[in-house]
């Protein structure tokens, strides 16, 4: 095998770079897949070279061609697995405009499929062999043609001839995972996606420094998307993916695959690093070494200090390098990633003083006071603007003032396929003015200047920026701002029986003002007929009224899996409140 590493060069589409990369390197790895057949089974490994890569994306390219013209939409529904990258991947090399899903069968996710599908229209659902039969079913009805990506023979190729797509054109649609609002699809294009991954690889070092991409998150996720397929791509990396069942089944075999491989970096969401914490065995871990981990990525909003210690204390005996943990921050209206902690570098921890940050000001908490808000610095811009600005004024604000994220830059997409409406209130939107805190350069790709409005809430301290929460989830009682995911927070620690990180905390209306609601799942080890229902919720109650001076008016618990999330896995306040106003919920009247 050829180990020598060329230079990356400078291409402006994907395709051009899967090309070179065949040309240069065809022998070397670009990604293997680890299947887990059975439950004890290590796993069972599927490599394409980039030669064997090039080669099928220019098959399926060329079969794509016979169907459908450049500019269609074609949705893929694909497992995780080889036929999804190619298919991605070639819907892009015929100047196609990919729509990343996933198959019908994931569990509770059917209706979002059904709307998403019919706000994309695609002409094409390309899918697996595997669940061919499955996805014809579920589209049955639609005026579309359903192709199996590895039906597709090699032979195909001979013929193809793609072209190269321009850098300006879409190349695919990311459905927002649709926790705040009905899922609407951001235009990515060929340059954003390109632009996002070189920011990407730099902020976590991996620019210079090989690296391996491993990861479990969903390639219909933004972030899987980008950091398992674009920076691999255009790095010329070997990228490592498994099924995020495998994942929720075994956490040790994610683990496993980060030990195997050389100068790791990964991604997953805050629940994952505590789960992998909690559910661990001592003899999982015998024999693991995690000292070649690069970096691991947290991506939740917001990224709790706690998370990071609890993992990192869980597996420091194995190796972890205490650096590598990075906070991060992005959106799918930024292709996905805006700001990282860089790698190496010790977690910067925030507490923050909680009645300032109720009145829009991160300010540092007495020295141990134990009311303090805790929150880690997702580090600095990753080759793009960022401003806090307030949402009303539109004014930029200064270091230490909360107000919403606002983003700058060549990873910046389009706007919403078929809102113009919504792409004008969100994309492109002119500051009140050019002062206020921030980091990153000014846009430099041509663009018309203006900024993406994130709905999120932040502001920077010493140069990282603080994540605090959602415009949109902010809970205002007597006109103080509570965090929902601050009440959540407290909500899980004040019982046992509580499920971590599978709660809900929103306002709802009322008569004098807003009322406030928590939703929480029990813990699966625990069954209902066990738990003290009323000594929990008087647990709850209490610790929420003593850390944030608030009453709640209604904590409901319900079983396992009945906290609605959204398909990137996150729990969706917007869905629970309005499963709870529609009465979907036995409540506990206030007391």
């Amino acid at each position: 095998m050829d180990n020598r590493r060329p230079l990356a060069p400078a291409c402006s589409t994907l395709p051009e770079y899967v090309r070179h990369w065949a040309e240069h390197a065809p022998l070397r790895r670009a990604f293997t897949f680890v299947d887990h057949p059975a439950p004890h089974v290590r796993g069972v490994h599927r490599t394409l070279t980039w030669r064997r890569l090039e080669l099928r994306v220019r098959a399926v390219a060329g079969r794509l061609a016979e169907e459908a013209a450049p500019g269609a939409r074609v949705a893929l529904l694909c497992p995780q697995g080889p036929e999804y990258v190619t298919g991605f991947l070639a819907a892009l090399t015929g100047g196609l405009v990919a729509v990343p899903l996933y198959p019908p069968g994931l569990p509770g996710h059917g209706d979002r499929l059904s709307a998403v599908l019919a706000d994309a229209d695609p002409e094409l659902v390309l899918t697996s062999r595997h669940t061919l039969d499955e996805v014809r079913e579920f589209c049955a009805g639609r005026a579309v043609r359903v192709l199996a990506v590895d039906d597709v023979p090699d032979a195909a190729a001979d013929d193809a001839r793609p072209g190269t797509p321009v850098a300006s054109a879409v190349a695919y649609l990311q459905y927002t995972s649709g926790s705040t609002r009905t899922p609407a699809g951001v235009e990515i294009t060929h340059a954003n996606v390109v632009a996002n991954a070189l920011q990407a690889l730099t902020a976590y070092g991996a620019e210079t420094d090989p690296v391996t991409c491993v990861g479990w998150l969903p390639l219909y996720h933004d972030m899987g998307l980008v950091l398992s397929v674009a920076a691999p791509v255009v790095r010329g990396l070997l990228s490592v993916l498994m099924d995020p069942v495998a994942f929720l089944h075994e956490p040790a075999r994610w683990l496993r695959l980060l030990a195997a491989h050389p100068r790791a970096v990964s991604a997953a969401p805050n629940f994952a690093y505590d789960f992998c914490a909690a559910a661990v065995t001592d003899a999982q871990k015998a024999g693991l070494r995690l000292d070649g981990v690069a970096a691991l990525i947290n991506g939740s909003e917001p990224v709790r200090p706690g998370t990071a210690d609890r993992f990192h204390a869980a597996f420091a005996a194995q190796g972890l390098p205490p650096g590598s943990h990075c906070p991060s921050y992005g959106l799918a209206e930024a292709t996905v990633f805006v700001s990282a902690a860089r790698p190496g570098e010790p977690l910067r921890r925030f507490a923050l003083d909680r009645d300032a940050l109720a009145s829009g000001k991160a300010l540092p908490a007495r020295a141990g006071d134990p009311t303090a808000v805790l929150l880690a610095g997702c580090g600095a811009p990753a080759g793009q603007g960022v401003r806090i600005a307030d949402p009303v004024s539109r004014a930029a604000l200064s270091e230490g003032e909360v107000g919403e994220i606002w983003v700058q830059g060549p990873n910046v997409g389009r706007g919403y396929r078929g809102q113009d409406g919504l792409t004008r209130r969100v994309f492109g939107v002119p500051l009140a003015d050019g002062a206020g805190a921030g980091g990153g350069p000014e846009r430099s790709d041509g663009g018309s200047g203006g900024w993406l409005r994130t709905g999120d809430l932040g502001a920077f301290l010493e140069g990282q920026l603080i994540v605090t929460g959602r415009l949109k989830d902010l809970i205002v009682v007597d006109g103080r701002n509570h965090y929902p995911q601050d009440v959540e927070a407290t909500a899980q620690e004040a019982h046992p029986a509580v499920r971590r990180d599978r709660l809900a905390a929103f306002g709802v209306p009322d008569d004098a003002g807003e009322r406030v609601v928590v939703v929480a799942e029990h813990a699966r080890t625990a069954l209902l007929a066990d738990i003290d229902v009323p000594e929990l919720m008087r647990a709850v109650r209490a610790a929420v009224s003593a850390r944030h001076g608030l009453r709640l008016a209604d904590v409901v618990l319900v079983p396992p899996g009945t906290v609605p999330r959204t398909s990137s896995g996150k729990v969706s306040r917007a869905l629970t409140r309005e499963r709870y106003l529609a009465g979907a919920y036995l409540t506990e009247a206030a007391g």
